[in-house]
């Protein structure tokens, strides 16, 4: 077979390095489903190293700035450079129909949102429908890559069935690669920062994704047993998190009865190489965290209690949060019904725009049904839409008679807040970020005391 006819790389016999020629040079066409904040920076990236690719969005005004090379997603470094070239270049193009992206394509990466019910089980709605576009122009030698976080079986059980019984085939390949990108370091993650780990539906699947994969990473590709291991170590990661925070959650609520710091405690028991136990705060927020820990809660037979109960307990940190912030309002004879409170810091980390399951949330409303006028501080956003307080600028909050600070989210632009200019309060500070020893302020450090 000529490097001309190499068009689809599942189950070809041609030689590796032309398999790998050939997605280089873009006679191996990608689709690229979902162009969200995790979705465009990796169809920008398959761009760049293969030169066709096409991105399927179902937000026309997604698409429509796609096609004008521009970047709707914001704060990610290079990206709306990368966006504008790979555009420019015809490299890169977008649609509002799936199904004409998935005619177009021989590899398809899927990189949709996977949000839990209020039943707080897996919602596969959008990727049920996508495979469904997929499925309607799969042809025999195609790969499907599933990048979202989606429970264990999920590709053996769910995809690989619905995707033969559309294409009206099984003759392609199915693979996934968990996706281990952060906001703000997309490009970075993407290429190289971590190894990629790929697990297909068979040993053929595995082949091909480990041999694209290769190509877009500068780092090594970890080719596991199967699909359903990699399904699982995407979901381990963020189980392990939500655990290791939960411990140091509790730790930190035992503070005052141990008369200790406990954060201090814990920095140095991490100083033994088999301990790394995370930092504690006010709760836990983003859309991986909170919610991936129910694909196992709820998607199994087996009980999972551990898990259940690191859930129970970053969810309780908000409250605890707000209890001991009444606590050292009463101290200062103040209650929450009189006071004037600030929320600094809304989105669930620092410098991105997500609110997705943050903490600040629970914290306001418990706050606002207190009594309290709240005040919502972040530089990120410019809302407070959603939330139980009023939205207000850094610089303005001098101007409000202030009663007490919870720092939730401890944004850069915090560090410039002029802590002299206020009379006397109480601060809670979630984060162990603020040094407010040489003030007259009341600080309750969640962690510290």
């Amino acid at each position: 077979m000529s490097l001309q006819e190499v068009v689809h790389l599942y189950g070809s016999d041609a030689p590796e390095s032309d398999q790998r020629e050939a997605f280089r040079s873009g006679r191996v066409p990608v689709g690229v489903y979902g162009l969200g904040k995790m979705g465009l920076p990796l169809a920008a990236v398959y761009a760049d190293v293969s030169g066709n690719v096409v991105g399927a969005d179902v937000d026309r005004e997604v698409v429509a700035s796609v096609n004008d090379g521009e970047c709707h997603v914001e704060r990610e470094p290079g990206l709306p450079e990368l966006v504008a070239e790979t555009v420019a270049d015809g490299a890169f193009e977008a649609t509002d129909d799936p199904a004409a992206a998935a005619s177009r394509a021989a590899i398809h990466v899927v990189i949709v949102p996977t949000p839990i019910t209020d039943d707080r089980e897996a919602d596969l709605s959008i990727l049920r429908s996508v495979a469904e576009d997929i499925g309607s122009g799969l042809d025999p030698g195609d790969l499907v890559i599933v990048e979202c976080t989606v429970p264990p079986r999920t590709c053996e059980d769910l995809l690989e069935p619905m995707l033969a019984d559309a294409a009206g085939h099984d003759e392609f390949g199915l693979a996934f690669c968990p996706e281990r990108t952060a906001s703000g370091r997309a490009l970075e993650d993407i290429r190289g920062a971590y190894p990629k780990v790929v697990g297909g539906a068979d040993d053929e699947s595995t082949r091909v994704a480990e041999l694209v994969y290769g190509e877009l990473t500068d780092n090594d590709v970890l080719a596991v047993s199967d699909a359903t291991t990699a399904e699982a170590v995407k979901v381990f990661e963020g189980l392990y998190r939500d655990v290791n925070i939960a411990l140091a959650n509790e730790l930190a609520t035992l503070t005052d009865e141990l008369g200790i710091d406990v954060n201090e405690a814990i920095e140095t028991a991490n100083t033994q190489p088999f301990c790394e136990i995370h930092s504690p705060g006010p709760g836990v927020g983003g859309h991986c965290i909170p919610y991936y820990p129910y694909f196992v809660i709820n998607g199994f037979d087996a009980d999972s209690p551990l898990l259940e109960t690191a859930r129970e307990v970053n969810d309780s940190m908000p409250r605890f949060t707000v209890e001991t912030l009444t606590r050292e309002l009463d101290a200062e004879g103040k209650s929450p019904e009189d006071a004037t409170i600030a929320v600094l810091g809304l989105t669930y980390r620092p410098g991105v725009e997500e609110t997705r399951a943050t903490p600040a949330e629970p914290i306001a409303e418990r706050l606002s049904d207190l009594g309290a006028e709240v005040l919502a501080v972040d530089p990120m956003l410019d809302d407070a839409e959603g939330f139980a307080a009023e939205k207000v600028s850094q610089d303005r909050l001098y101007e409000r008679d202030l009663d007490a600070v919870v720092l939730v989210t401890p944004h850069e632009e915090f560090e410039s807040v002029s802590w002299d200019r206020f009379d006397p309060l109480v601060v809670v500070d979630g984060r162990q970020s603020l040094a407010l020893d040489d003030t007259d302020h009341r600080v309750y450090t969640i962690g510290s005391g």
